[in-house]
């Protein structure tokens, strides 16, 4: 954690993953974040991961760092004491509807420069999550072996974390706009423009029309070059990839391939250095030449090599294999130890992902207990008296962290 945005505050209201990491990454920076949730928790409250005593490991990890205040958001008591408090705050991130009670123009009502981020589906309203955007924008059609044509979903949810940054991006972004106009509005961002955005940037729209077709699938080969997965004498199965010439002439060198590349060429009427293209195209015939290379050698022997020539290299791993790099974790000065969190689980937890170098970084701090800042966010931001706040707690519509969650 590092403490750049020391100063400033953001209400979130939010579940599952594109609004919480942003509101964690603003956290993350030092900023102050009052996360709100329904009284003994949201639809993500028990969301899997989960302990045996059923704490979701997701959702301690998704509101590191942040306030938490529990409201009873069914009724209109626990409703208006929200809006108070993002129009005393000024800044909200959001995946509620845009028409619901947390929309922009009714809130602006009683704050101007109100400034809020809203996560979305569609750009309609609609519903979407990420599977179905990435399904949605032609991904799915281009994952998976190659002699199976059915789509084939990924499980690291890419859209929602993308979102989730362009969403910090974004407030950040309004934030300075009203700094310099005064004037607050509302950014919306949604899932699928964010996800067919990505795609047009990456080329794949111009590619398309360009080509008048999609992509072929590829497998484990990446497009446009070299690389593929292949498996050792010793059964390891790691991932190559020669990306630019200096990787081409060192896989080259590191695996002998001159005199076979040079007759593959001839019978090809073709020259492969110098010409990545080139390369792609003819994959399949270079992978051939790889292929009995990489197995008649070990997975040290071969990693020796290819270290020796600056070829770009990694094995797969499992998650568990992959905790075991001290690089990833232990040694990482990202993570730190926590024995602090919520569910009681000691394990060690990511804090912000960028590295400054003329900062102190912080340990990654704890998620808070469902309601364990509401009586403090009350006082504080709304200048409630203790005794208006132990009256909002005794009538239900105020949540506190000694009160027993489902």
């Amino acid at each position: 954690m590092y403490d750049i945005l020391g100063g400033l505050s953001v209400v979130e209201v939010s579940s599952f993953v594109a609004s919480p990491t942003a509101g964690l990454y603003c956290s993350q920076f030092g900023a102050e974040v009052i996360r709100v949730d329904q009284i003994g928790g949201g639809q993500d409250f028990h969301r899997w991961p989960i302990t045996a005593n059923q704490d979701s490991l997701s959702w301690e990890n998704l509101n590191r760092a942040k306030k938490s205040l529990a409201l009873d958001l069914t009724g209109k008591p626990g409703r208006e004491l929200l809006t108070e408090l993002i129009r005393a705050t000024g800044n909200l991130i959001t995946n509620l509807p845009v028409g619901g009670f947390l929309a922009h123009d009714r809130l602006a009502e009683g704050r101007a420069d109100l400034v809020t981020v809203r996560v979305m589906g569609w750009p309609d309203g609609a519903i979407a999550l990420d599977y179905t955007a990435n399904a949605a924008v032609g991904y799915a059609a281009l994952t998976g072996p190659l002699n199976d044509p059915a789509p084939v979903n990924h499980v690291l949810p890419a859209w929602d974390l993308l979102t989730g940054a362009y969403a910090a991006f974004a407030l950040l972004a309004a934030i300075r706009r009203r700094e310099a106009t005064g004037l607050g509005g509302e950014v919306r961002l949604p899932l699928t423009d964010i996800a067919m955005g990505s795609a047009a940037n990456l080329g794949r729209v111009a590619e398309v029309l360009y080509d008048g077709r999609d992509r072929e699938r590829l497998g484990n080969a990446v497009f446009g070059t070299i690389g593929r997965d292949f498996v050792t004498a010793d059964g390891v199965r790691l991932m190559i990839v020669a990306i630019n010439e200096r990787h081409w002439s060192g896989l080259v060198k590191a695996l002998d391939l001159a005199e076979p590349l040079a007759q593959l060429e001839a019978l090809l009427g073709v020259r492969f250095a110098g010409d990545d293209s080139t390369r792609f195209r003819h994959r399949e015939a270079i992978f051939a030449l790889i292929e009995p290379r990489v197995t008649a050698l070990s997975h040290a022997d071969l990693a020796a090599r290819l270290d020796a020539n600056a070829v770009v290299h990694g094995p797969y791993r499992t998650m568990p294999e992959a905790i075991e790099d001290p690089r990833l974790v232990s040694a990482n000065p990202m993570f730190a130890h926590t024995a602090d969190n919520p569910s009681g689980f000691a394990y060690p937890a990511a804090g912000a992902f960028a590295t400054l170098p003329a900062l102190d970084r912080r340990a990654p701090a704890p998620a808070p207990r469902l309601g364990a800042d509401s009586e403090q966010i009350l006082a504080e931001r709304l200048k409630l008296s203790s005794g208006e706040i132990a009256r909002l707690i005794d009538a239900g519509i105020v949540g506190t962290a000694k009160e027993p969650t489902p």
